[in-house]
C-alpha cells in the first residue's frame, strides 16, 4: 500500500468569475455617461471662491477602490478552496521495469509527431509516460542505458514523479554505447529482491548490444531464473537513418548515418524469458506496441481515495467588504463629491 498526497486550489463555483469580465464593461460605460456637475454661481469671483483645492480625481480613485472591492467580492461568491486529496494505492502484484536506450543512435529524426521530425527519444517518452499512467497500480521503475545502465527512476507507485523522472532522460548523461546485457542485469536486480506475483522488464533499444560485461542471453537466463519475464522493443528504421550533425563552423544540418539494430538476439532474449519481441518503425507503431504490452499484462484497480477540503471563502470575502467599506467612508469624508 503507498499513500498519495495532493493539495490542490479550486474554485466550488469557477463560472461566478466570468463576472469579473463585466468589470471593465462598468467601468467603460460610467466613464461614457457620467454626466459633468454644475452649479449655479452669481459671478466668476464667487465660483474661484467656493473652488478651493481642485480634486478632480477623486472620482477616479473613488470608482477604483468600487471595482476592486467588486472583484474581491465576486472571487468570494466562487468559493475558492484548498483541497487535500489522498489516495491510498494498492499494488497489483506486478512490478515493471522499463529499459530504455539512451545511446547517441537514439538522436536520429525518423520519428515524427504533429507533423515535425522529432529523435527517437522524445518519441519514447512521451510514449512509455501514456503507458505509465494507464498502469496506475503497477510499481513502475526506469533504468536507462546507453554504454552502462543507471537507475533513472526506483520502483514506485507515484507515476507523476516516475513521468518527471521520464522527461529528464537524455542522451549523453553516460558514456555512448549500447550495454543491452548490463540493462537487462540491472533491471532484474531492482526485481528480484521484491515479493510481485509478476515481474517484467520492457526493454527498447535501437541497436546491438556492444558495451557493457554481461551477455543479453546470459542475462536473459538469470532473468528467467528469477521468474522475470521480459518484453523487447526494437525501434527505429533499418539501415540508415537521418541524424542531427554539427560541422566545424558550429551549423547544424542532417546526415543520413548507418544504423542497425540486432532483432535476431532481441527475439531470442524474449522467447526464452517467455515474453514478447515488438518492432516499432515510427510514432504509431510504438504506440500500438505499448498498448499490446498493456494488453497482456492485465491489473486490477485497487483505489481508494479521500478527499479534505478547506474553504477560502473568508480570505476573499473580509478584504472585500473592507474595501467596500472604505470606498463608502472615503466618500462621505475628504473625498466627498458633490451631488
Amino acid at each position: 500500500m503507498e499513500v498519495l498526497t495532493k493539495e490542490t486550489f479550486q474554485f466550488a463555483h469557477p463560472e461566478l468569475l466570468f463576472l469579473l469580465l463585466l468589470l471593465p464593461i462598468l467601468a467603460w460605460l460610467k466613464g461614457r455617461l457620467g454626466g459633468a456637475v454644475s452649479l449655479r454661481f452669481p459671478s466668476v469671483a464667487a465660483a474661484r471662491a467656493a473652488g478651493g483645492k481642485p480634486r478632480g480625481r477623486a472620482g477616479g480613485w473613488l470608482g477604483a477602490l468600487r471595482l476592486l472591492a467588486l472583484a474581491v467580492l465576486i472571487v468570494a461568491l466562487a468559493r475558492p478552496q484548498l483541497g487535500r486529496g489522498t489516495t491510498e494505492v494498492e499494488a497489483s502484484g506486478i512490478d515493471i521495469m522499463l529499459a530504455i536506450d539512451v545511446s547517441g543512435s537514439m538522436e536520429a529524426l525518423d520519428f515524427t509527431q504533429n507533423g515535425q521530425r522529432v529523435n527517437r527519444l522524445e518519441v519514447v517518452k512521451d510514449v512509455v509516460a501514456k503507458f505509465a499512467k494507464e498502469r496506475p497500480n503497477d510499481r513502475i521503475g526506469v533504468v536507462a542505458f546507453a554504454g552502462r545502465p543507471y537507475l533513472s527512476c526506483p520502483l514506485t507507485l507515484d507515476h507523476d514523479w516516475l513521468v518527471e523522472r521520464l522527461r529528464s532522460l537524455k542522451i549523453g548523461q553516460v558514456e555512448d554505447g549500447t550495454a543491452i546485457g548490463s540493462a537487462i542485469v540491472s533491471a532484474a536486480n531492482h526485481l528480484k529482491e521484491q515479493e510481485a506475483k509478476s515481474r517484467i522488464i520492457v526493454l527498447l533499444t535501437d541497436g546491438m548490444n556492444n558495451s557493457g560485461a554481461a551477455n543479453p542471453a546470459t542475462a536473459a537466463e538469470a532473468a528467467k531464473a528469477l521468474n522475470i519475464k521480459i518484453y523487447t522493443v526494437g525501434a527505429g528504421t533499418r539501415g540508415e537513418a537521418p541524424m542531427p550533425v554539427t560541422d566545424r563552423y558550429g551549423r547544424q544540418r542532417l546526415q543520413m548515418v548507418q544504423v542497425d539494430l540486432d532483432e535476431d538476439t532481441l527475439k531470442k532474449v524474449a522467447a526464452d524469458t517467455g515474453g514478447q519481441y515488438f518492432r516499432a518503425t515510427d510514432t504509431g507503431s510504438l504506440e500500438k506496441v505499448y498498448d499490446a504490452i498493456n494488453q497482456l499484462e492485465t491489473t486490477k484497480r485497487k483505489l481508494k481515495k479521500y478527499e479534505d477540503v478547506d474553504e477560502l471563502v473568508f480570505l476573499a470575502l473580509f478584504p472585500g467588504l473592507i474595501l467596500l467599506g472604505m470606498e463608502r467612508l472615503l466618500g462621505e469624508t475628504r473625498l466627498r463629491r458633490l451631488p
